[in-house]
């Protein structure tokens, strides 16, 4: 085992509320977001004859390692993508997703996701393909505005691009850091890091969180038996945008804008929306996990309608003109 298997596992965002928003629970389960595993174990606990346990970062199951074998054949892990799940179970009685970096990910100064620490600037969930650095360090200087704009909702992006650019190459988490805090005001107490943003939309770029949250959504619709639960938790508006906006298109419940505009064609919904407003963190969890204050939790039950892709664009998901 490695030593980043050793380092304290993240606690479970929103664990309590999501048992018991889909209890009870019984049968087969896939947890897209796997981690360190609490939302894997917490369902085993809670009556679940099997889990499936996805993730695309390898420590993950390094880290499992301790501990997985004493469920046995109750635990199926999968190293790959959620937005892929379908092929790795059906007939499904609930799928659970996490989005996010999680705590481990970002303790660990190698690994590159944190501001607060100094290390290589990676990001990559899956430890392959392009790094942050390659990004920063090879994107047009509007490319690197564009992702800094629609993937963390940063005004200052184009400053923020045209700094990077001016002080290449970028190739650690300080570094970078301290370009994005000299194009913005000293944050005042209480305020986010003023690289909050810039971090989280390289990451997401780098990861293609957008565009596999699109996919994994429409993977676990067709992935679900008739009565099945999906429960997501998002940690940014945008994300929450998309499976809202999701759940609301699938469930029949997208209201029609425009009275001048012909009305979409009902469907049959595909989701049961029992409660329509999202689960938020209680006092007693944010005083325990302060990083649990954008929670939000959302779940829908799977009906026996046939199930239909749908446009990324109309869940509100940004679209980079490349594409990224």
């Amino acid at each position: 085992m490695s030593a980043a298997a050793d380092r304290q596992p993240h606690i479970p965002v929103l664990l309590g509320p999501l048992i018991r928003a889909v209890s009870p629970v019984s049968g087969i389960w896939l947890d897209g977001t796997f981690g360190a595993g609490g939302y894997t174990r917490a369902l085993l606990a809670a009556g679940a004859d099997q889990v499936i346990a996805v993730d695309r970062d390898p420590m993950a199951f390094d880290m499992a390692q301790a501990w997985a074998a004493d469920y046995g054949d109750r635990i199926k892990m999968v190293e790959g993508t959620f937005s892929r799940l379908d092929e790795y179970g059906n007939d499904l009685d609930g799928v659970v997703l996490d989005l996010g970096v999680s705590s481990m990910q970002l303790d660990l100064a190698e690994r590159g996701f944190s501001f607060m620490r100094d290390g290589p600037l990676d990001m990559r969930m899956s430890q392959e393909g392009p790094s942050a650095a390659d990004l920063v360090n090879t994107a047009e200087e509007a490319e690197i505005a564009d992702i800094i704009y629609l993937y963390g909702e940063e005004r200052a992006s184009r400053r923020i691009a045209r700094a990077i650019v001016a002080a290449r190459p970028v190739t650690t988490t300080l570094q970078l850091a301290k370009l994005v805090e000299g194009c913005l005001p000293r944050s005042k107490p209480g305020q986010s890091h003023p690289a909050t943003r810039t971090f989280q939309a390289l990451r997401i770029a780098v990861n293609n969180e957008y565009g596999e949250l699109a996919q994994g959504l429409m993977a676990a619709e067709r992935a679900l038996k008739p009565g099945g639960q999906l429960a997501v938790v998002t940690f940014h508006s945008v994300e929450d945008r998309m499976v809202k906006r999701f759940l609301q298109a699938r469930s029949g419940n997208t209201a029609n804008a425009n009275r001048f505009v012909p009305e979409t064609v009902q469907i049959t919904p595909a989701f049961r929306i029992e409660k329509r407003k999202a689960i938020g963190p209680d006092a007693d969890e944010l005083a325990v996990n302060p990083r649990s204050r954008s929670a939000k939790l959302r779940v829908a039950i799977r009906t026996d309608a046939p199930a239909q892709d749908i446009d990324p664009a109309s869940l509100g998901m940004p679209m980079m003109k490349g594409g990224r």
